[in-house]
């Protein structure tokens, strides 16, 4: 039981943290000083992650370089409290979409500033490109109807900090509000004022059988973009991206250059975009405070250059929780990112499956 005064926040480590946020310092250096900062902490408070790691024999008396730290399964996030502060008194649980057990990872925040901040500044950097607010219309429910999913959150801070005082959701528990929304792209291409479309990709499917139904086209101003994130897994049908991306540009007018997807995870704090989908697979890279590596998981080496490796995700951002993820992705790396390729198969999930097995045993 915790007695009614509340433990302290890092007060210390997260004013420097979102110092490094908002001063653009890409240098190794700068990030390898933060990160062992943040893994020092997430030691000594993150009782799972402490015992996976001496499980490892990697504690910070050992770990000089960032690289070093060690990565939590992503699954860890359904089966492991993988928190700093006490769960009870976090401000938001973000959790994933349930599976067919219905286990869901729970990523915790004691507030929301930081995972706000991280939103906002790299939100603004690779989206809003004239640096003015947008009228925007939201394909994805309300933060009030989905308390526990970050991407409602992550939409909610989109169109509150960005978007224009018209701007507004098209999605109600009755479904998509259609009429109204071709009401507003009709509105936008009259007063030829530049329009962003944002939502789950799936949203945009549903939406575009729709405007086939209606046989509606729409060829939105100059400076329109769509956002859209979360692909299509666990959906009712596959979509090639090529063609998902040509849908848009025929139903909206949009380029695929204009077309920006997301990628992100309710275990992450922060999100990777890619410069457009002209061509697919795209690239996606992160800001400043956050890097990758492509890795073998059965070995936890980088693998060779050139050569598919599942995905760990180093994010300064996740101070609470765990900052190294091994991710179930397979990536490329490609100019300043990396290009994801699908989730892991053969070998690759077989690393993975055994990765979680090591965290399980050190934990329980």
């Amino acid at each position: 039981m915790h007695s009614s005064t509340h433990p302290a926040l890092p007060t210390e480590l997260i004013q420097d943290l979102q110092q490094f946020m908002l001063v653009p310092d890409h240098s190794d250096t700068a990030f390898n000083a933060m990160a062992l900062r943040i893994f020092k902490h997430q030691f000594q408070h993150n009782l799972a992650y402490q015992r996976y790691c001496q499980h490892l024999g990697k504690t910070p008396r050992f770990i000089t370089h960032w690289r070093d730290i060690p990565a939590v399964p992503i699954n860890a996030f359904k089966d492991a409290t993988l928190s700093c502060y006490p769960p009870e008194l976090c401000q938001h649980v973000f959790m994933t979409s349930g599976t067919t057990q219905n286990v869901r990872g729970r990523n915790y925040h004691p507030d929301a500033t930081v995972y706000d901040l991280s939103m906002r500044l790299y939100f603004k950097e690779r989206f809003m490109l004239d640096d003015e607010r947008m009228q925007m219309g939201i394909i994805f429910p309300t933060a009030d109807t989905l308390p526990h999913s970050s991407l409602a959150h992550y939409l909610g801070l989109a169109l509150t900090h960005f978007g224009t005082e018209s701007s507004g959701y098209f999605i109600d528990e009755e479904g998509l509000q259609v009429d109204a929304l071709c009401a507003q792209l009709e509105s936008a291409i009259a007063n030829n004022k530049p329009y962003a479309l944002l939502g789950a990709s799936y949203s945009f499917v549903h939406l575009i059988d729709e405007l086939q139904q209606r046989q509606r086209r729409f060829q939105l101003p100059a400076g329109s973009r769509l956002f859209d994130t979360g692909g299509f897994k666990g959906q009712s049908r596959d979509i090639e991206l090529t063609e998902f991306y040509a849908a848009l540009h025929e139903f909206f007018g949009v380029t695929p250059s204009q077309c920006i997807n997301m990628y992100g995870m309710t275990e992450l704090s922060s999100q990777l975009y890619d410069r457009g989908n002209h061509n697919t697979p795209s690239v996606k890279s992160g800001p400043h405070w956050t890097r990758f590596r492509l890795v073998d998981p059965l070995t936890g080496a980088d693998v060779a250059q050139g050569e598919p490796g599942v995905v760990v995700h180093y994010d300064l951002a996740n101070y609470n929780s765990v900052a190294a993820l091994l991710t179930e992705d397979l990536g490329l790396a490609k100019d300043e990112g990396f290009q994801l390729l699908g989730r892991v198969a053969g070998a690759e999930a077989k690393g993975c499956s055994l990765a979680m097995e090591h965290f399980l045993q050190a934990v329980q």
